[in-house]
């Protein structure tokens, strides 16, 4: 839509960043779900914010995308993974879960699949989120992220002599 969002726009919130790409089938695959539990954590006061830091996707790829997959969340365009490098988000998908006092309360996957288990016999979103809005803090609140690595802008290196 063009606006600016600053994290300030959301204290008192719990803010889920998704580090997201249009591309990325591990971040496709979780779209459906996301787009299930985002109106019904917006009710609770969780703001799910996705970011689309990858730099070989247009902001008309990443629209079209929205629009195809009928993503009902915000998706942010990320120009030169400024977001990205702050948050030091490595994969999309990568979550990041902000509490209303604006502090990192969980970083991670959004659940315990990977490449040899397919099924999810545990989502750290889930639990991350319940932890939260019953005044706890999430357990782990940290853990490792998988899916397809975010593509950075490459750096330009002069030769010397």
């Amino acid at each position: 839509d063009g606006m600016t969002h600053r994290l300030a726009d959301y204290t008192g919130e719990i803010v889920v960043l998704d580090f997201w790409s249009a591309e990325c089938p591990w971040s496709s695959n979780y779209d459906g779900w996301l787009s299930q539990h985002a109106s019904g954590w917006a009710r609770q006061g969780v703001r799910l914010l996705a970011i689309a830091s990858n730099v070989n996707e247009s902001a008309a790829d990443i629209r079209e995308t929205v629009a195809e997959r009928n993503i009902t969340f915000p998706v942010l365009l990320d120009d030169g993974c400024a977001v990205a490098d702050l948050y030091g988000a490595l994969t999309t998908p990568h979550i990041f879960v902000i509490d209303p006092a604006g502090r990192l309360a969980y970083q991670g996957a959004i659940d315990d699949r990977s490449f040899r288990q397919r099924e999810a016999s545990v989502n750290y979103l889930e639990q991350a989120l319940a932890a939260l809005l019953a005044g706890g803090q999430p357990n782990p609140a940290h853990t490792d992220s998988y899916g397809c690595t975010i593509v950075r802008p490459v750096a330009e290196q002069g030769i010397t002599a």
